[in-house]
């Protein structure tokens, strides 16, 4: 099956880009807080488990990406390219296992355009090429439109508000990471992963928080 793969704004703009989606992300969540209370993921401890890991490892394998593109070795960067897309299998699994297997055909469809981005950009600032790098960015915001809009139709404590800002911040995350990878930024690069990692957390609870509030018999 061929994918088509994921994700938001230039490198050169992130900065600014990023100071405006953490005050928005910032407002977001609290509703996202009084729609899923931070309790749920608690009591549906195996579930915000599993998404912390299957979220994590979305990070770890673009991440690997990006530095085997860095020092060209396409081997690497293959077999990190085969982990990105089987991860986000096992995410549209989990999403079919609550809302049935057309739900999880259009998440996986959603995460591969996700990453279909990320590797355009990755593949672009490496490059230096900035016409991709704008292509690649126009692409990651639309599809963080969709996949707000496809979270919050399945499941009315998700908000599309919240989901966008939170799925924008990730982008941000991976616009300067990519930048600092390689530009060979590594000091900066490790405070954009411990925040990358963070964050990934905060999508993994809230995702998680919302399923269980819906399914209460069938979280666990």
């Amino acid at each position: 099956m061929k994918t088509r793969m994921w994700f938001l704004a230039l490198a050169g703009a992130c900065a600014t880009a990023g100071i405006a989606v953490t005050a928005q992300a910032s407002h977001d969540m609290a509703a996202m807080a009084q729609a899923a209370p931070a309790a749920a993921p608690v009591a549906a401890p195996k579930l915000q488990a599993a998404m912390r890991s299957l979220w994590h490892g979305h990070v770890v394998h673009t991440r690997e990406y990006a530095m085997a593109v860095h020092a060209h070795d396409a081997a690497k960067a293959k077999a990190a390219e085969d982990a990105v897309v089987a991860n986000a299998k096992q995410i549209a699994d989990a999403v079919a296992g609550f809302y049935g297997k057309p739900a999880g055909e259009q998440t996986l469809q959603l995460l591969a355009g996700h990453w279909g981005g990320v590797k355009a950009l990755t593949d672009a600032t490496a490059a230096k090429d900035a016409a991709a790098e704008q292509k690649a960015m126009a692409d990651l915001n639309t599809n963080v439109t969709a996949i707000a809009k496809f979270f919050s139709g399945a499941n009315p404590n998700l908000p599309e508000s919240a989901v966008q800002s939170l799925f924008a911040m990730h982008v941000a995350h991976h616009a300067s990471q990519i930048s600092q990878i390689m530009s060979g930024d590594t000091k900066g690069e490790q405070a954009t992963w411990t925040q990358m990692q963070a964050h990934m957390n905060t999508i993994a609870d809230a995702l998680a928080g919302g399923i269980a509030k819906q399914f209460p018999d069938k979280a666990s």
